[in-house]
């Protein structure tokens, strides 16, 4: 029986990855700090070490104890973890490093953006080490570069960059915001015309990218994940209606609109003024296919409300919102 190393492995994308290797025969060995509950604890073909990843010597110990043929690497945020981790893992299979759509340089403008045509982001010295979300799209164009290098050594190593992830179990809860004013209000204030279009990627179709790759993709290339049908935030409130059962009124507002609330399009996750999308056709070649996203959006409704998600910490402030939505509809 094959057996994976998943780097991570309890909470978001790696607990999904986990699932995805066990589902295809594999036995699994997860690397945490152990500071998440574990949903594998009680799984008999899942193993875990624990340690940081910032430790060699717990790569070392992880690699030693599953003796993996592929290793999933969720949680590598800084280019030198990259390197280290392709170093102690030359000798397996496959690597595979989840990167991030946000790698490539939003000045390109390219739609779609597309993996060996669009400008990844530049990385100075200070901006590997840096921890802030600014510097995150450099950080994961390094780490590519890392896997590039490693790749021309002659390791196995490969990148998937996801664009942004949502689904069941997401703590990040930025999906959740949006859910959660679909269920609690008849009228929801969404900026500008409803259309902005940030490309998105469910959960388990993003576990289930890594496990192809980790198969089947090619040592030194990257590969794009997102849904198959891209949606507009429009689109996504009304999906998640439909999951609800339930009617919505989605009230639009220009930016002149939102000032009278004293708001700005920017303080509303998942809105983006012009289109950031990616083509999926090289991951689609390994085999691969999304979700159909009435059904993505329906489980991770479902989970969403099951788990009390909000997605509080994004609210603008519904006084706000509401000086704005009364003005518009009345």
């Amino acid at each position: 029986m094959p057996s994976a190393l998943v780097v991570g492995g309890t909470r978001f994308i790696g607990r999904h990855t986990v699932a995805q290797f066990l589902a295809n025969d594999y036995d699994v060995t997860t690397l945490t700090r152990g500071e998440s509950d574990d949903p594998f604890a009680d799984t008999d073909r899942v193993s875990n070490v624990q340690g940081d990843r910032n430790d060699r010597e717990a790569l070392e110990r992880a690699r030693d104890r599953a003796d993996p043929d592929v290793v999933v690497d969720t949680c590598a945020y800084f280019p030198r973890q990259v390197r280290t981790a392709t170093d102690v893992f030359a000798d397996c299979d496959s690597y595979v490093f989840v990167s991030s759509g946000s790698a490539y340089d939003q000045n390109a403008e390219d739609v779609p953006m597309r993996e060996g045509e669009t400008p990844l982001h530049d990385c100075t010295d200070e901006q590997a080490e840096d921890e802030s979300m600014e510097t995150y799209g450099p950080r994961k164009a390094e780490g590519d570069r890392a896997v590039f290098e490693a790749a021309e050594e002659g390791v196995y190593a490969m990148s998937v960059r996801p664009m942004l992830v949502y689904g069941p179990h997401d703590y990040t809860e930025r999906y959740a915001y949006w859910v959660n004013r679909v269920a609690e209000y008849e009228r929801v204030l969404v900026p500008g015309d409803g259309g902005s279009l940030l490309h998105r990627a469910y959960v388990a179709d993003v576990a289930h990218a890594l496990r192809l790759v980790a198969e089947r993709g090619e040592p030194g290339e990257a590969y794009n994940v997102a849904d198959r049908d891209a949606v507009t935030l429009d689109r996504s409130l009304t999906l998640a209606a439909d999951a609800l059962d339930t009617d919505v009124e989605l009230v639009h507002a220009s930016e002149h609109d939102l000032a009278r609330g004293d708001l700005s399009p920017e303080e509303f996750v998942l809105y983006t003024p012009s289109p950031a999308l990616v083509s999926t056709e090289k991951l689609h070649a390994l085999g691969w296919d999304s979700t159909p996203p009435e059904v993505a959006v329906r489980e991770t409704v479902q989970s969403h409300r099951e788990h009390d998600l909000t997605g509080e910490e994004y609210d603008p402030g519904r006084e706000r919102e509401a000086r704005v939505v009364d003005a518009l509809t009345e």
